[in-house]
């Protein structure tokens, strides 16, 4: 948001988890997407970060090799800014098509140069023509209500072919049910899958899951598939998982509310020694943090390393978004890291900045 006014006037709505205890699916039974706003000015690019671009390039390596993607062509829905797409293409020796209603040309400081082209628009069946060779889907299925439906979609898109790689990337809800991550939950996220309930989406829209595993510590589903002629059955070990979601579903509203207690009296005790709070992650997490226990008097800022979220504001509380070199003027005590994987780095750029901050992690 461009002002405090309009960031703390932001409409908010209330979310509703719903828990099937025959498949796993978690999901916000009272979402309505018509309330949402993707755009242009929807920033969810995490690629300013040097341990999520190792990350990154990591992956594109795997699929390039898994899905032997030389001379072939992907698809990703879902691209974002397009970082993504275009780093597994110059790897791949391959070329690609992302679309995604986020995406700004002027963006991307390596021009595709006729490999990869962008449409600024949302996947749906005016694209059902298209013919890839891999369809590549990170960190979007979350996000939509029908998930069946935009499988499905995929699926009779593919039709008769067989020899196409589908590729999804998706939060892993299993950690965020057992971690009591209310930080993990929010509007946007009306779909919640862990790995067993995401392959069983796909086996019953006539998918073969090839390939099933948990990266990012843990915190992302990175699954393979291929079409196939009905309905398959499960083969691989992460998807054996009910039993264990059905339980950690059963202790999560006692869980998550010990969970928000506890970080709730770890803010408001550092506001009441004086000391400066600031949070580090201007992204959903942070959102989701601030509105949810509602501290906001006792946080100072938040901190991104993102430029085009630095000057902003953060939606829902007006909190102002800053760099890290914004710091030195006003040294914060406390700095809440919103992703434990961000640790090192951030101690790091802290230890440059000559700041000597406690660095509490959310886990």
């Amino acid at each position: 948001m461009n002002t405090p006014t309009e960031a703390g006037g932001y409409p908010k709505r209330n979310l509703e988890l719903v828990f099937c205890t025959k498949c796993g699916f978690l999901f916000n039974d009272v979402f309505d997407s018509q309330v949402q706003e993707y755009s242009t000015n929807f920033e969810e690019s995490q690629h300013f970060s040097g341990t999520f671009n190792a990350f990154a390039r990591e992956l594109a390596v795997q699929i390039a090799n898994k899905c032997d993607l030389q001379g072939k062509h992907v698809l990703e829905i879902g691209c974002g800014k397009g970082e993504f797409l275009l780093e597994l293409c110059e790897i791949a020796g391959c070329t690609g098509l992302g679309i995604d209603p986020g995406y700004r040309p002027e963006r991307l400081s390596d021009k595709p140069a006729g490999r990869v082209e962008f449409i600024t628009d949302f996947f749906g069946p005016r694209y059902a023509h298209l013919e890839p060779d891999v369809i590549l889907c990170r960190h979007t299925l979350e996000h939509i209500g029908p998930t069946a439906e935009f499988v499905r979609s995929i699926r009779e898109m593919i039709g008769d072919r067989e020899d196409v790689v589908v590729v999804f990337e998706t939060p892993d809800a299993e950690r965020v049910l057992g971690e009591g991550a209310f930080w993990d939950i929010y509007y946007e996220h009306c779909s919640y899958f862990s790995a067993g309930t995401h392959a069983r989406l796909f086996r019953q829209e006539r998918f073969e899951v090839t390939d099933l595993e948990l990266v990012y510590e843990s915190q992302y589903i990175v699954q393979y598939c291929r079409p196939a002629s009905g309905l398959t059955q499960p083969a691989l070990p992460l998807e054996r998982d009910l039993e264990r979601m059905r339980g950690l579903a059963a202790g999560f509203p006692t869980l998550v509310h010990r969970t928000m207690d506890h970080w709730r009296d770890v803010v408001r005790q550092a506001g009441r020694q004086g000391r400066r709070v600031v949070l580090w992650g201007g992204g959903s997490k942070g959102v989701a943090f601030l509105t949810t226990l509602g501290v906001g008097e006792d946080v100072h800022c938040v901190v991104d390393v993102n430029p085009y979220k630095q000057g902003k504001f953060m939606p829902g509380t007006g909190h102002p978004v800053v760099s890290p070199e914004s710091l030195v003027d006003c040294p914060p005590d406390l700095v809440i890291v919103m992703n434990p994987i961000y640790l090192g780095e951030i101690g790091e750029q802290l230890k440059a900045l000559g700041l000597n901050a406690e660095l509490a992690a959310l886990r």
